[in-house]
């Protein structure tokens, strides 16, 4: 009998290869690992440019998730949390992830417990070696869970493309620019000006 054939199954996890839950388990602190469709993924940690913008982002929004007087808050706001989403589960990190304050219930914030309420709005900020994976793999299962917009942040590129869920696949809502200032659902309540999300 091979090693393989003979691992136990996770109880965690017995619905994964235990082979691909033991590589998520111990993999290094420099990869970001995730499941997706039952494969282990390993893409490594975010670069600066990548960082960068996520960051400046999580800044841009914070009138929703750390309201100050006359923000329109209403939203919890995370930098990338591990979602298990879907009975397998996959196990995914977006860059950003955020969640209505009603859908959030009593608990939300227990370290103990796999975040399983799939966001309400996820970002994904684009690097050569993820994009792919963002777009063709992760970008489904973000669908398929429910999750109403999706943002795609290429640095690179410097753009920031607006997606909203529609029953048949992702609506290509608005591509937006350079130092472009727009107001991107679902945080239309405010403008967000693009310009300092870019590395220079």
């Amino acid at each position: 009998m091979s090693g393989d054939s003979a691992r136990p199954l996770d109880p965690e996890f017995p619905n994964l290869d235990p082979a691909v839950v033991e590589g998520y388990r111990n993999a290094p602190e420099t990869m970001v690992a995730e499941i997706i469709d039952g494969q282990l993924s390993l893409m490594p940690r975010p670069r600066r440019r990548h960082s960068h913008g996520a960051t400046r982002l999580v800044g841009r929004l914070s009138g929703f998730s750390d309201p100050g007087e006359g923000d329109p808050g209403g939203w919890i706001i995370l930098t990338e949390p591990e979602l298990h989403l879907g009975p397998r589960p996959d196990i995914l990190i977006p860059d950003l992830a955020g969640w209505r304050n009603e859908r959030a219930a009593e608990g939300f914030f227990d370290e103990s417990d796999d975040l399983t309420l799939a966001p309400d709005w996820v970002c994904e900020v684009l690097s050569p070696s993820t994009f792919r994976v963002d777009r063709k793999k992760k970008l489904p299962i973000y669908h398929r869970e429910g999750v109403g917009h999706a943002w795609l942040v290429d640095p690179a590129a410097q753009t920031l493309e607006v997606y909203r869920r529609h029953e048949l696949g992702w609506l290509l809502v608005a591509t937006f620019e350079g130092d472009d200032v727009v107001r991107a659902e679902p945080f239309d309540a405010i403008e967000l000006s693009l310009a300092g999300l870019w590395a220079r």
